[in-house]
């Protein structure tokens, strides 16, 4: 937009200076102010940039649509342009990479473990029943969070009719997860017993640390975590504790007397489509970086199972001691970033950018508001993000499907691409405006273009610099490409100057047909709608070569869409109208041409198709 902005001020200024310019030379040299004011007055309409606004508007418009269309939800449409410069892509592993669908695949004692995938109903041990109740009684009494979900519905499968559940007894008091301690704690009421029950789950060094165990008891839990880990299982502890009815409830968790039950090993299985998807970020330069608050190797498994590069997991506690030189380092290099804690999140989106990187980064809940905020493109989950997440992203996808964030990306680079050869179309269609404005003033010839004409050219521009460019299909390498630099201009001076090529070679065309056929008595009436004729007819062709940067003949025609048919097709149409019916041509101030003479003059506008593609690979070598 910045640059728009500039370009556009730029155009502005040179088109004063060349309708002063006019207005001064032909009251200089034919002395009528009146003509003179005319002239510049068209000179202003050809010149001045008024579609620029249009452009921008009309593409960024469209390509929000058309994302809406594939379930992303666009909140800032200048995120839409940013995509494309997308380096680094920050994802969430539970529900972004996995399908967060859990269950419970693995119940862990001290002394044994047992699978639980294909447990038959009624088929837990014995053995298991109490650290699966404690789970349960750890969880919400309605859970909305899939993991406490699996632990419901396998209570249901296997506990019912048992001791083991207790749809009688009261919460009375939560300990919420916090930043400092991963671990929560649930306080029941039975009113049977003079003790209440407490249930906790967490990480399970964090769980481990509130059952005080000792030094070889933590390295056994911190073994079976680690193994269950290795499996991709998400991975929790489970304790429990008596406190005495009618005292007063401790501050904290660490105050109760919290006694080690086992581990709990949840199956979260990887979106089928996230290892294509991510392959395919590879190939167009984006680094895609797992930040997540699960157990370091959990986040390896995936990462491995998703074909994120997992040479080095670095965790919350480690980036919670490194400098700001080491943090750089260390985002540079690793892509696997494991129990991280809501405030860090926001360090390395911070460390990212810092580096020149461009982020974008996916995120659902209250925390991770100020990092959606922080990073260049915040993208929601929509089904199980916060509003607060939502307010702060940039982006939502509607369906949380890490898929739809790569189609968010391409659409991105095609929508910069397109622009970028609308502005080309643009800039060549006004220099032969602008020629035939100045030229016959100085040959001393009649002027060509009122201000209804350039009524009728603009009716042909801002169609076909905004809808039919945009309609434009990507190139089939679009996604292999390296992510485009933040120091690119939108217009660089070899676009620019292929613009002023091509626009100078139409120039050229028109105006020596238009002088030649005026110096001769037979052709002067005709003169001007032969020259009306051709200018209109090389602004249509223009459309071809500037539909893409090949050079190819067949790229001409190959891939038209619908729109640019249209376009094409009601150019000609309204062309053929007020150069060829009478009360229409005399409008425009037209001598109506025979009609060997119009397709003569159409085929010859028609055919500045091939110098203008010759222009184009000229500045391509």
């Amino acid at each position: 937009r910045e640059e728009m902005k500039r370009l556009t001020g730029k155009l502005v200024r040179i088109g004063l200076a060349l309708c002063l310019l006019l207005v001064g030379l032909l009251w200089a040299l034919r002395g009528d102010w009146l003509q003179a004011v005319l002239a510049g007055i068209t000179l202003a309409m050809g010149v001045l940039p008024q579609e620029l606004p249009v452009i921008m508007i009309v593409f960024l418009a469209l390509a929000a649509r058309r994302l809406a269309a594939q379930q992303v939800l666009t909140r800032r449409l200048n995120a839409i342009e940013t995509l494309g410069q997308t380096t680094v892509l920050c994802v969430d592993k539970t529900g972004t990479l996995t399908q967060n669908r859990m269950a419970v695949a693995a119940l862990c004692l001290p002394d044994q473990t047992l699978d639980t995938l294909n447990l038959p109903p009624d088929g837990l041990p014995e053995a298991f029943h109490t650290l699966l109740e404690y789970a349960v009684l750890a969880s919400e009494t309605t859970p909305h969070d899939p993991m406490e979900q699996a632990f419901q519905r396998m209570a249901g499968a296997h506990l019912v009719g048992t001791e083991h559940l207790h749809p009688q007894w009261t919460l009375a008091r939560e300990y919420e997860l916090a930043p400092e301690l991963l671990a929560m704690s649930h306080l029941w009421r039975n009113g049977a017993t003079p003790f209440d029950t407490v249930a906790t789950k967490g990480a399970p060094e964090a769980v481990a640390e509130l059952c005080h165990l000792n030094d070889a008891e933590r390295a056994g839990v911190s073994a079976q975590a680690a193994r269950l880990a290795d499996q991709g299982l998400r991975v929790l502890g489970v304790a429990k504790a008596q406190h005495p009815t009618g005292q007063d409830w401790p501050e904290i968790q660490h105050d109760f007397a919290l006694q080690w039950l086992g581990l709990v090993g949840l199956a979260d299985p990887l979106r089928a489509e996230v290892p294509q998807a991510i392959a395919q970020c590879r190939k167009a330069g984006i680094r895609v970086v797992m930040i997540t608050g699960d157990h370091p190797r959990t986040a390896a498994a995936i990462a491995a199972q998703a074909g994120i590069p997992q040479h080095e997991v670095v965790t919350g506690d480690v980036l919670a001691e490194l400098s700001p030189q080491e943090l750089a380092e260390k985002v540079a290099q690793a892509c696997v970033f494991a129990r991280i804690k809501p405030h860090q999140k926001l360090a390395l989106v911070e460390a990212l950018k810092a580096q020149g990187d461009v982020v974008a980064m996916t995120g659902d809940g209250v925390n991770d508001a100020p990092a959606l905020k922080a990073a260049h493109i915040g993208i929601a989950m929509g089904q199980r993000g916060t509003d607060v997440a939502r307010e702060a992203a940039a982006l939502v996808l509607l369906e949380d499907d890490f898929t739809a964030i790569v189609q968010a990306i391409r659409r991105g680079r095609q929508t910069f691409a397109n622009l970028r050869q609308s502005m080309v179309y643009t800039l060549a269609v006004h220099v032969p405006i602008v020629g035939l404005a100045l030229l016959p003033v100085l040959f001393g010839l009649p002027l060509v273009l009122a201000p209804l004409h350039i009524a009728f050219l603009e009716l042909v521009i801002d169609p076909t610099c905004s809808i039919v460019f945009e309609a434009e299909e990507s190139s089939t390498d679009l996604m292999e490409q390296p992510p485009r630099r933040t120091t690119e201009p939108l217009l660089s001076s070899r676009h620019v100057l292929l613009s002023m090529l091509q626009g100078c070679v139409v120039t050229a065309a028109v105006v020596g047909l238009y002088a030649w056929l005026a110096g001769q008595a037979a052709h002067a009436a005709t003169a001007s709608t032969a020259a009306f004729v051709v200018l209109v007819a090389a602004n249509a062709v223009l459309i071809l070569p500037s539909r893409n940067s090949q050079t190819r003949w067949r790229s001409l025609w190959a891939g038209l869409t619908p729109v640019s048919l249209w376009v094409l097709g009601g150019t000609l149409a309204a062309l053929t109208a007020i150069t060829t019916v009478p009360w229409l041509a005399q409008a425009f101030s037209f001598t109506p041409l025979p009609a060997p003479h119009w397709l003569a003059a159409l085929a010859a506008g028609l055919l500045l198709v091939v110098p203008l593609l010759l222009c184009k690979r000229l500045l391509n070598r």
